[in-house]
């Protein structure tokens, strides 16, 4: 059973923010590292960083109890700059999967190689509203048709900025009482439930590896090479989901609610999940009382996808965050399903029977 006074422990939503504001795209995870690594505390003497730029804790536990891998994945969808034109304009390759209608009119931050990070303004080229006709409304941008402008002349741009340099979606984190919001919370808010679980599992049942992973939004790579050095024998991935639970959707494609519970995932398109560690994830949420929800992602993935598939196969199972505006700035999360998925992995992490299958 998870001690009582562990579960009541104060939840760092400052921690949140900071997570949230922090920028790394696939590749370039070195600022969330760093700030993960700083959160660590005494944890920090048991940590490595591997050739992908994984973060592996060691935290250890009872000698011969199984190994369990938590994956959470440090990076967020975002850019390279590709191409500085004759003007200074910016051209872009996206690093994961974007919904260009929601990239108009969007402040972004570029990371230049030899200078302090800039603003700017990312706009498709197209003509303003004024004066394009109504077939040309219509047209939605490919992602090529973006531009960013940093608002200087392109001398200082081809001096600062250089093919490669990494580029964030650029928007603030709002703690609006019962839920946030704000950027990248695909995945920090899987970031902040394991260093949150960390702090109140300290002496847990199981042999507990933590992982904070790189390249997950390009096809979960540092959960790939992360699982085959662990060789855990239950993998959970920690992650969002979708919460389309607003208007203009049909009640039965919401996937997941709002406030609803942390979601105990069923599948998606990278992974079934473990029947039996569903079932083990179900009983616990019960037994404590924890608000859950079932999931079936329709399409998407996470780290348990590639953990799922290491060396001759891992039981794997993800539990979710359930998310609005996905792959947004303004990514929403409850404050109750995140402290669920705190609560319902620190209560797994401390039963020593829960990572066992049941004799076949």
């Amino acid at each position: 059973m998870t001690p009582v006074v562990a579960l009541l422990m104060p939840h760092d939503y400052d921690l949140l923010q900071r997570l949230s504001q922090a920028s790394g795209v696939p590749g370039r995870e070195d600022l969330v590292r760093d700030l993960i690594g700083r959160e660590l505390g005494a944890l920090s003497e048991r940590a490595r960083v591997d050739v992908m730029g994984n973060l592996i804790v060691d935290v250890g536990g009872p000698d011969g109890a199984p190994v369990v891998m938590v994956s959470a994945h440090m990076d967020e969808i975002g850019f390279l700059v590709r191409h500085i034109d004759d003007k200074g304009f910016l051209r872009l390759q996206n690093l994961g999967g974007f919904d260009t209608r929601n990239l108009f009119a969007r402040l972004v931050t570029v990371f230049p190689r030899y200078g302090e990070p800039r603003v700017g303004v990312l706009n498709p080229g197209v003509k303003p509203v004024h004066i394009s006709t109504a077939e040309e409304r219509k047209k939605v941008p490919d992602l090529e048709e973006f531009v960013v402008d940093l608002g200087l002349g392109a001398d200082v741009v081809k001096t600062e900025v250089r093919i490669g340099d990494m580029v964030t979606l650029h928007g603030p984190f709002v703690d609006l009482g019962e839920v946030v919001s704000g950027k990248a919370l695909d995945d920090r808010t899987g970031c902040w439930v394991l260093l949150e679980t960390l702090r109140r599992v300290t002496s847990p049942a199981v042999r507990l590896v933590a992982v904070f992973s790189v390249q997950e939004e390009v096809g979960l790579r540092g959960a790939a090479t992360s699982a085959f050095a662990v060789e855990p024998d239950v993998g959970i991935a920690l992650d969002t989901t979708l919460a389309v639970d607003t208007p203009g959707t049909p009640d039965h494609l919401a996937v997941t609610r709002l406030g609803s519970g942390v979601g105990i995932k069923v599948s998606d398109s990278s992974a079934l999940s473990n029947g039996w560690l569903v079932d083990a994830m179900a009983d616990l949420a019960d037994r404590h009382e924890i608000p859950h929800q079932f999931e079936v992602l329709p399409k998407g993935g996470t780290d348990a996808g590639a953990i799922q598939r290491s060396r001759s196969g891992v039981a794997s199972i993800t539990l979710s965050t359930p998310s609005r505006y996905v792959h947004t700035v303004t990514e929403m999360v409850a404050k109750r399903d995140l402290e669920g998925a705190v609560a319902l992995l620190s209560a797994f992490l401390s039963s020593p029977d829960a990572a066992v299958p049941p004799a076949r």
